[in-house]
């Protein structure tokens, strides 16, 4: 289960991508960086950060860990910026933070960085199983952390659940925007990676991350938490069955790039 931090003190800004995310300091005397419920994306990016980082967590994945981040109406309010002070006030309550790993880089192969190719099948079969477009040479969301790579910023994906309406047909697609993934030059073994994350993840496993979303995050699409919650079970279930599918468009992407 995630532990729940309270957020004491607005540290900086990281002006990067719609979230608008930040570096807090904890009543833990943590650092954290806080992707807000009030931002641009609103709750649902939340939601895929939740949902997609404890899949990546339970594939072996690095991911930091994912914590509650309870903000209180008084955090902010002598904040001398007009957007971050609207940002804090649409965001009172509770939102989603991850570790903040000081000192990492971002993983560039242009400066020479490397993947073996056990993590990145892993991360191809990951980012194909839950849809996510934002692991590419543009924007990597990859963190270099003590010789090791940690996974950040899954808000991109699950992206089904903007138009659930046209959602069905995701559910078995070949996900051709793997051959972008900025990890897909190393993944030689995607088919051990699939057996690996079949024997990992259930629907079982699915619902227990599921469960910890909070309910007021899943408002706005459907008319009860637990339908919605319902809905991203069969959707992600159905996903899952279909594992040859997009392993297979990952293999095929990765024979035309090498």
């Amino acid at each position: 289960m995630l532990r729940t931090i309270r957020a004491t003190q607005y540290v900086t800004a990281l002006r990067e991508g719609g979230s608008l995310p930040a570096i807090v300091e904890a009543d833990d005397l943590g650092l954290y960086v806080i992707k807000f419920r009030g931002a641009g994306q609103g709750p649902l990016s939340l939601v895929a950060e939740l949902v997609a980082g404890e899949i990546g967590r339970i594939l072996s994945l690095s991911v930091p860990e994912l914590v509650f981040a309870d903000i209180d109406a008084a955090l902010g309010r002598n904040e001398p910026d007009q957007e971050i002070r609207d940002l804090l006030r649409a965001s009172v309550g509770l939102n989603l933070a991850l570790d903040y790993l000081p000192g990492s880089s971002m993983f560039d192969p242009a400066a020479g960085n490397k993947a073996d190719s056990h993590t990145a099948s892993l991360a191809v079969w990951f980012d194909a199983f839950v849809l996510n477009v934002d692991r590419t040479a543009r924007n990597a969301n990859l963190l270099n952390w003590h010789s090791k790579l940690y996974f950040i910023d899954h808000g991109a994906a699950l992206y089904f659940h903007h138009n659930w309406p046209d959602a069905d047909h995701l559910a078995d697609s070949p996900f051709a925007d793997v051959r972008h993934h900025i990890l897909l030059p190393w993944a030689a073994g995607l088919e051990q990676a699939a057996a690996h994350a079949n024997s990992r993840l259930n629907p079982q496993v699915i619902a227990d991350i599921l469960a910890q979303v909070p309910d007021e995050w899943l408002q706005s699409s459907h008319p009860t938490p637990a339908e919605a919650r319902s809905a991203y079970l069969n959707l992600l279930t159905r996903r899952l069955a279909a594992s040859p599918i997009f392993t297979q468009e990952a293999i095929r992407a990765r024979a035309h790039l090498i």
